[in-house]
C-alpha cells in the first residue's frame, strides 16, 4: 500500500505538495496528475464547470463558473466555501431549493439548512484540490460529466 510523500516540487497542474507512487510514477495526492508531466500549453484546458459557494459577511453567494480562480479574484469574498461539479442548470436548482432566503440576485442568508448542504459538498474534499482533481480527470480523458 502506498505512502503519501512530500512531491519533490508543486503538482504542475493544482500546486499540491503530497504524493503516491503509482505504476512506478509520482502522482499528486490532490488530484491524480503524474509529477512531471505538464499540461500542453498550446492547448486550452478541458472545460470543467463549478457551482461555486463563497461566504461574504453573513450572505452566501451561490454562482457557477468555467475559469473559477479568474471568477473568484474579480467578486469580494471572505471565505471559498465549497465547489459543486456542473454548470448553469445545477446553479439554478440550487437557487431554487433555497429560495426562501435569497436576499437578492445569487446571495442567500448562511442558514443551518444552507450550512449542511455545504457541509455535505465538503466532505467530497476542500474545493481547489477537488477542482483540480476533476481538472486531471477531464485532462486524462477520465472525466465522468
Amino acid at each position: 500500500m502506498s505512502k503519501e510523500r512530500t512531491l519533490p516540487g508543486p503538482c504542475a497542474l493544482c500546486g499540491g505538495t503530497r504524493g503516491l507512487r503509482r505504476d512506478g510514477s509520482w502522482c499528486c495526492a490532490s488530484c491524480g496528475w503524474r509529477y512531471g508531466d505538464v499540461p500542453d500549453p498550446d492547448l486550452p484546458l478541458p472545460r470543467v464547470d463549478v457551482v461555486y459557494y463563497i461566504r461574504f459577511d453573513r450572505r452566501v453567494k451561490i454562482g457557477t463558473s468555467r475559469r473559477p480562480r479568474q471568477r473568484l479574484a474579480s467578486i469580494r469574498h471572505d471565505e471559498l466555501l465549497a465547489f459543486e461539479r456542473g454548470g448553469r442548470p445545477v446553479e439554478q436548482s440550487r437557487h431554487r431549493e433555497f429560495a426562501s432566503i435569497r436576499e437578492g440576485g445569487e446571495w442567500f442568508t448562511f442558514t443551518d439548512d444552507l450550512r449542511t448542504h455545504i457541509d455535505g459538498l465538503r466532505r467530497e474534499g476542500e474545493p481547489w484540490p477537488l477542482y483540480g482533481r476533476w481538472l486531471s480527470n477531464a485532462l486524462r480523458g477520465l472525466d465522468s460529466s
